[in-house]
């Protein structure tokens, strides 16, 4: 083991960037649909290995270290990227006519830009490196707040963000009450990179920063169990949910034909499931853009609807909204809440929009240049001013949240701060097929409901749909890529896990307590060094 760790440290050139990429690739693994995370014991202490070797053979100190680094982390980064978001690409061959010469610079490009992050993040760690095995704290600091800032900076994108590593299954799922995702983060960088500091290569060895590492591991387990174990079942009496996944294919659903035909499947799937009719305590809900028409532009929609309601029902959908204005006509990705005489009773306008899905950044400019958003929506889609709370007839107040908005911690609930009764993720994952997308979308909404302790209701079109109480259990679900109708009892709420200003402060203190603990064994280590 120890002429392996050697050999890795001492590598240069195409063989470090190989070991660094395939471990990154490898390290993918521990998300979603695989949720193989073991393998992080053997691919972030491989990374700490790099770092130790991250000496330049043309660039000498401090400077020669950092690009070293640099490089050791983004390799590593877009390896673990392109293996986690490949998927990514099938959505450029839904109208493969128009955007498939685009798919190998989405599938590169991506990757290749949230790497960055990690090269930095991975310099930031060089800054504080010693051969202390207590230099996973420097690697925890550097990459671990590479991975907030991913969540924030150019509209954010923390998918897969490594602190999911800690939320496979519904007993380690329960470590994100203690704490956001980003939180996680931290403390899965050390976890799983401990058993480097049982390595001699690099210097100094000591068991027990692995000892400390398993203890917090165990500790987070034991707390999922005895979370789990007092857990009630607890659901409301009223309303019953209903929740319709109609699996129609991308490319055929916006085709003008097919616009009727695309109604009436929503209208027949939603009227009898298994032989039980809707009924009067009944909330809808239908996905993300469920129709090829502006809903309010479709004369003859609302009253379907009211015709379909039975009387104190309601319907939760998905839908495109046009607003003309001065400045032209504006296009929104909304939700509507509609009750049974087909009056809209409340709206919500997506605020979260997708870069080059839903909009292009710098859109005249890019548009001028002939190109367009896979949307292909003229101008692209205005955001909505702010998140909002919605009510139904029966229904606890809740929130929507329009396809990847579920997907940033901490930033689900309305501006005002009310706290609802439920969360409604209603989305469109078709884009992407049959790939690990949409089970690495579902996994992210289920982390979300153990952060804010809240039921999910998440309609997909064609998957995966699903009822998700508070502990992020799944008490319905619908297979991907198969029409389904989901009826279910509403989950109840659950108390707020972490009180709100600890929840937004963990990142940062444990951010801190990383480099604290760094600095201070860089310090001892140069004490030594002179001693």
């Amino acid at each position: 083991m120890a002429k392996l760790a050697e050999a890795i440290i001492l590598s240069w050139g195409w063989r470090r960037r190989g070991i660094a990429f395939f471990a990154g690739a490898v390290s993918a693994l521990a998300q979603p649909p695989f949720f193989v995370f073991p393998v992080l014991w053997i691919t972030l202490p491989v990374l700490v290995l790099l770092l130790d070797g991250a000496v330049s053979a043309r660039v000498s100190g401090l400077g020669g270290r950092l690009v070293a680094a640099f490089a050791a982390g983004w390799w590593f980064g877009f390896g673990y990227f392109l293996a986690g978001l490949w998927w990514i690409g099938a959505a450029f061959l839904v109208e493969a006519e128009e955007f498939a010469w685009l798919m190998p610079f989405a599938v590169l490009l991506l990757p290749a830009g949230l790497a960055l992050l990690w090269g930095a993040g991975a310099a930031a760690a060089q800054l504080l490196w010693s051969p202390s095995p207590w230099r996973i704290f420097a690697l925890a600091a550097g990459l671990g707040g590479a991975e907030w800032l991913r969540g924030y900076l150019f509209t954010g994108f923390p998918w897969n963000a490594l602190g999911y590593a800690l939320t496979a299954g519904e007993v380690m799922m329960q470590s994100a009450a203690l704490g956001d995702v980003y939180a996680l983060g931290f403390l899965a960088i050390v976890v799983f990179a401990a058993p480097a500091s049982l390595l001699p290569a690099a210097g100094r060895q000591s068991a027990l920063p692995s000892v400390l590492a398993a203890l917090l591991f165990l500790g987070l387990v034991g707390f999922g169990l005895a979370r789990l174990s007092g857990a009630e079942d607890a659901s409301l009496a009223r309303p019953t949910v209903r929740i319709v996944q109609p699996a129609i294919d991308q490319a055929e659903k916006w085709r003008p034909e097919n616009k009727e035909a695309v109604f009436q499947s929503y209208l027949s799937l939603s009227a009898e499931a298994g032989g039980r009719p809707l009924d009067g305590e009944m909330l809808l809900i239908w996905p993300e853009s469920a129709f090829p028409f502006a809903l309010t532009e479709e004369p003859g929609a609302l009253p379907a609807i009211a015709e379909l309601l039975p009387q104190g029902a309601s319907l939760i959908t998905g839908a495109a909204r046009a607003e003309d204005g001065p400045d032209g006509r504006f296009v929104f990705n909304s939700v509507y809440v509609i009750d049974d005489e087909g009056t809209i009773e409340g709206a919500y306008d997506k605020v979260h929009l997708v870069p080059f899905g839903e909009y292009l950044p710098m859109q005249g400019l890019l548009e001028s240049l002939g190109l367009q958003q896979l949307t292909r929506v003229r101008g692209g889609f205005t955001p909505g001013p702010r998140r909002r709370t919605l009510i139904a007839e029966g229904a606890p107040p809740f929130v929507p949240l329009i396809c990847y908005e579920i997907i940033f911690p901490g930033a689900v609930l309305a501006d005002d701060g009310t706290r609802p009764g439920f969360l409604v993720n209603v989305t469109n994952d078709s884009w992407f097929g049959t790939t690990p997308g949409p089970y690495q979308h579902l996994h992210q909404a289920r982390v979300r409901a153990v952060e804010e302790g809240l039921p999910v209701l998440r309609a997909a079109n064609t998957g995966i749909s699903a009822v998700i109480d508070g502990y992020g259990r799944i008490s319905a679900r619908a297979p991907l890529g198969e029409r389904a109708v989901l009826d279910s009892a509403l989950p109840a709420a659950l108390a707020p896990p972490v009180d709100t200003r600890i929840s937004s402060t963990m990142s940062r203190t444990l951010l801190l307590i990383c480099i604290f603990v760094a600095f201070t064994t860089k310090a001892a280590a140069k004490r030594r060094a002179h001693h």
